[in-house]
């Protein structure tokens, strides 16, 4: 493993970092690979009852890599955003919760990424931005997750980067749990770590489970449309325009 994902183990659970502060810790493929090896292999430590996930200062993250997807052909743009999308997944099928701490940003990728967390906390200026449609392209997975906490139409309005939002708004909106001063989401979020890992394991486990099929019901069929419909955007003049900015940028 590099040291593109970083793991600090506490007493009885674990802080794991995007650490690609240079590129804003935009979702790349040896990072979400990296991520998923290491949310797997605390899952099996007996010692990790829960997760905190962050990012490297100054951003939780930016979203997908568009250096790397301007590179890519759009088939292979559709199978690199498929796993992120099925490592996303994967948190919600972990037996222990995840608690996402965001200060900075989480645009795009890097929203639905935190929303796809059992609990979010937020930083209170932190910019919560879906800029997708505005590239030319709907977000390419998991959608459902925002619908899951907040009501359909904000998601649609969210997703059309009508509504961008801070971390205040965040919370009455549903898409974050739990509100912390500038700098202190990553202290809040180890609070309610530390909290569930004082519980019993197999009842957070079952609880977990018990909710989590609200969220991610049909999710994976969902995250095949919107797959397939990124594909057929990113054939439009304007995704190809943003595109190229990134290809050339390479």
């Amino acid at each position: 493993m590099s040291d593109q994902i970083l793991i600090d183990h506490k007493d009885g659970y674990a802080i794991v970092t995007n650490n690609k502060p240079a590129r804003r810790n935009a979702l790349g493929t040896q990072s979400m690979a990296e991520l998923y090896a290491a949310l797997l292999d605390l899952e099996k430590d007996p010692e990790c009852k829960a997760v905190v996930l962050t990012g490297a200062a100054p951003a939780f993250c930016a979203g997908s890599d568009l250096k790397e997807l301007g590179g890519l052909s759009i088939p292979d743009m559709c199978a690199h955003e498929a796993e992120t999308a099925r490592i996303a997944r994967q948190i919600g099928m972990l037996s222990i919760p995840v608690v996402a701490a965001v200060e900075g940003y989480a645009l795009g990728g890097g929203f639905i990424l935190a929303t796809s967390c059992d609990i979010v906390v937020s930083a209170a200026s932190t910019k919560w931005n879906m800029p997708e449609v505005r590239n030319g392209w709907i977000p390419p997975w998991g959608l459902q997750t925002l619908a899951a906490r907040t009501s359909a139409a904000n998601a649609r309005l969210i997703t059309w980067g009508i509504l961008e939002i801070d971390g205040a708004e965040a919370l009455r909106l549903g898409v974050a749990d739990v509100i912390a001063p500038d700098g202190e989401a990553l202290v809040a979020a180890c609070g309610i770590a530390n909290r569930l890992a004082e519980l019993p394991a197999n009842a957070v486990a079952s609880t977990k489970r018990f909710f989590e099929t609200t969220a991610t019901a049909d999710a994976e069929r969902q995250d095949a449309e919107a797959n397939r419909l990124f594909g057929l955007d990113c054939q439009s003049e304007a995704a190809k325009a943003v595109l190229a900015k990134f290809t050339v940028a390479r």
